[in-house]
């Protein structure tokens, strides 16, 4: 629908208004065509020994998180149940995700499977990966003649 200004249609004014239309709808970074930030949120860094992951996992209990190791791939899943609301109660605005998650990272080495260790306080994971034997550095002792 064209829209008059002054009693006379205006192409600036449409510009104007299609204008003001794309910024409302590319303005919240949170919704629509860019999507949510992935769950769960992690860090991870290597030091000598290996990597170490934290993942914030708030609401959900350790014995619904899966952690696998293969070759030098973690994989994290689990899941966070929904919040239950009693009768006659309603959301007025619902952020937090609920449901399953999963997410994988390669490593820029292969982990030790056998010797990963994890453990979870106050909604953090926290993973220890130490490096495979094959992947640990080498020190390359030089000989002189």
């Amino acid at each position: 629908m064209l829209r008059r200004r002054h009693g006379m249609w205006s192409p600036w004014y449409e510009v104007g208004r299609m204008q003001s239309d794309m910024n409302r709808l590319f303005s919240d970074a949170d919704t629509g065509w860019r999507g949510a930030p992935a769950f769960p949120a992690m860090n991870i860094w290597t030091s000598k020994d290996g990597a170490v992951l934290t993942a914030e996992l708030p609401g959900v209990k350790p014995e619904d998180i899966d952690i696998s190791v293969v070759g030098d791939t973690l994989t994290l899943s689990g899941e966070r149940p929904a919040e239950e609301l009693e009768e006659g109660t309603s959301y007025h605005r619902r952020e937090r995700r609920f449901g399953k998650f999963s997410r994988s990272f390669q490593l820029p080495f292969h982990v030790n499977s056998g010797k990963v260790e994890a453990s979870f306080e106050n909604g953090v994971l926290d993973i220890s990966l130490p490096y495979a034997e094959e992947d640990k550095p080498k020190k390359i002792a030089v000989k002189s003649a």
